[in-house]
């Protein structure tokens, strides 16, 4: 490379995982560093976190991955949240809690999650957006290492990272719970990599059913190996009775999903195989356990059938466990927020689903668009929310009421819905009668689920608390609920300038070492561009081949933003059997149109804008 890029100096609010040091790149000198910027909303961050845990084991010596925490949600600001997202995610690496996202605009970072490589000399080398990087950065790392080793450059030894104490709970970042036929509740205990059944009064542990380690490994409950399950689910009797297990779990960060026999304890594994999925959508049924799955993170009865809320891809499958098939059942794999007829919808991250008592209604936390939605005769309806980038704690016409990542859903037997409001720290209501919405109870820790018990309560899984908590007698009654008018927050992320006019769109993509675009079923590379407003463009908008694109600003429009998706397609070079790659990202670029913007807006899947 010709012109060579000083990495910038690491600042931010504080350091996690360092023992309280605080890390400047002196300290690092003579390491490869990866910068991830993450938040952790961002389930394509928690994919790249996992991508990386087999990095850090291998170039353990040589290499040093630095977490820069940059929030997307208020919430993410809160430092406390950053700490307990460190520990429920289970990151060994140092974290720079980076909340004015300084370090975001130093490293000229536009997408969660990019990542930013630093070679021993302190230079940035590489820069990718999304996940799917794995391949490619274990190669870069080969020939970095090679290079700095024989040039004397480079330092090896241990690490910076310190781990922190784990405090002793009988939970640890729960997160999903079902109540049982005999009044008991069991919990995906999920940074303990297991399920917890507790007697009725939700504190007593009755058994756990798994290991209790990260793993995947099907067997009776002391062998049995989850990672970071979540969503629960009771099949029919009829379905469970064929089926031979009366319980499906999302297994999320194993891209699994897993039956369980209640009367045992034993766990088997029901659909995928473990990959995640990175293929093209299609309206086809799969055989269940040879198709790809992607962070399933809840699971609800509907439609004659198990629904998924497969986060990862931003889409619903569905599953049959008499057929043992499984499917696309909405969604495109574009984050973004679109209703109308399946399943040419938007989700973004589906993450808590509910059937209504009478059937008829899916009711979804649709998490990263803060919207309450649900499907209905075959198509898809928003109830509350308004878009990715709009949020916050507001009551009353469910038009105008604003929500802050939710997570969870439950329905009422009146035909209200709860809603798990996240990021509030709080339980909302719908009326769908009166199309109002309250709030039933505050200050709670980050509640991810909802439960209606045998009894008639609820409880909510109050998920940075680590335990359970009852809802109080009368919250759901008009008397207990209240009406917030809180604050109306936008994700709020510096814009980028563009010019009225022309202005030329450039997806920087340059293949791995050791890899080359794949054409061999058709052009390698896609990008597809929409705005938001629509009126934003006048020309430039829809699909194609071309990395570069001219799109036709409009000047009447003062500010909006961009939405980019990009893919291509990779192969192995000079391979006899070559393994193919695809690096995908979606980019939501905020941008403000004024007469000094630019006339070039470049984004980098994978390479360097030189």
């Amino acid at each position: 490379m010709d012109a060579r890029v000083r990495a910038p100096e690491l600042r931010g609010r504080r350091w996690l995982n360092t023992g309280d040091r605080q890390l400047t790149l002196a300290d690092l000198r003579g390491r490869v560093l990866i910068l991830d910027f993450w938040t952790f909303c961002c389930v394509n961050c928690l994919h790249v976190l996992d991508e990386l845990r087999p990095l850090e084991e291998k170039y353990g010596d040589v290499l040093v991955v630095i977490g820069v925490h940059s929030p997307k949600f208020e919430h993410e600001k809160d430092p406390a949240a950053v700490a307990a997202a460190v520990e429920r995610y289970g990151v060994t690496h140092p974290v720079l809690d980076d909340p004015e996202l300084e370090m975001w605009q130093q490293y000229a970072a536009k997408a969660w999650p990019t990542l930013c490589v630093v070679d021993p000399e302190g230079y940035v080398v590489a820069t990718m957006a999304g996940e799917g990087h794995a391949e490619g950065l274990t190669r870069l790392l080969d020939e970095l290492i090679a290079a700095h080793e024989a040039k004397g450059t480079l330092h090896r030894g241990d690490g910076p990272y310190v781990p922190p104490a784990e405090p002793a709970t009988t939970l640890r970042f729960p997160g999903k719970a079902l109540a049982l036929p005999d009044g008991k509740l069991l919990v995906s205990d999920s940074a303990r990599h297991s399920l917890v059944e507790l007697a009725p009064d939700g504190e007593t542990v009755l058994r756990r059913i798994g290991s209790g380690s990260r793993g995947r490994a099907d067997g009776g409950p002391a062998d049995a190996r989850f990672s970071e399950p979540q969503g629960l689910c009771l099949l029919p009797p009829h379905a469970a009775e064929v089926a031979g297990y009366d319980l499906v779990v999302a297994d999320t960060v194993n891209h699994l999903l897993r039956g369980v026999r209640l009367a045992t304890g034993e766990v088997t594994t029901v659909a995928g195989t473990g990959r995640q999925w990175r293929s093209t959508v299609d309206d086809h049924a799969h055989d269940a356990r040879s198709v790809d799955l992607s962070s399933p993170w809840d699971l609800a009865w509907y439609d004659d059938r198990l629904i998924v809320a497969m986060a990862g891809i931003h889409q619903l499958w569905w599953f049959d466990p008499v057929k043992r098939t499984a499917g696309t059942y909405a969604g495109t794999t574009v984050e973004a927020l679109r209703d109308g007829p399946l399943p040419d919808v938007w989700l973004a991250q589906p993450s808590g689903l509910a059937t209504s008592v009478d059937g008829r209604r899916l009711w979804l936390a649709d998490s990263e668009t803060s919207a309450l939605r649900y499907v209905e005769d075959g198509e898809l309806h928003t109830a509350v929310g308004q878009g990715l980038f709009d949020f916050g704690h507001v009551d009353g016409p469910a038009d105008r009421a604003l929500l802050q990542h939710p997570l969870g859903v439950c329905a009422l037997p009146d035909g209200s819905v709860l809603v798990a409001d996240t990021y509030n720290g709080a339980v909302r209501r719908l009326d769908p009668e009166t199309d109002q919405v309250t709030t039933v109870a505050t200050d709670l820790a980050e509640p991810s689920d909802l439960v209606l018990t045998t009894d008639g309560g609820v409880v909510v899984v109050e998920s940075a608390a680590h335990r359970l908590t009852r809802l109080a007698p009368g919250a759901l009654s008009a008397a207990g609920a209240s009406t917030v008018d809180g604050q109306r927050r936008r994700a709020e992320r510096p814009p980028t300038d563009l010019a009225a006019g022309p202005v030329t769109l450039e997806v920087i993509f340059t293949p791995a070492p050791g890899q080359k675009l794949d054409d061999s079923f058709g052009p390698p590379t896609r990008v597809t561009v929409s705005a938001s407003p629509p009126e934003l463009l006048l020309e430039g908008a829809g699909t194609g081949p071309e990395l570069s694109r001219r799109l036709v600003v409009n000047p009447e429009v003062p500010a909006g933003v961009l939405q980019v998706v990009a893919q291509a397609a990779t192969c192995d070079a000079d391979a006899e059997h070559a393994a193919c790659h695809l690096t995908r990202q979606d980019w939501g670029v905020p941008v403000r149109i004024s007469g000094v913007g630019a006339d070039r807006l470049p984004l980098i899947l994978r390479g360097l804008d030189t």
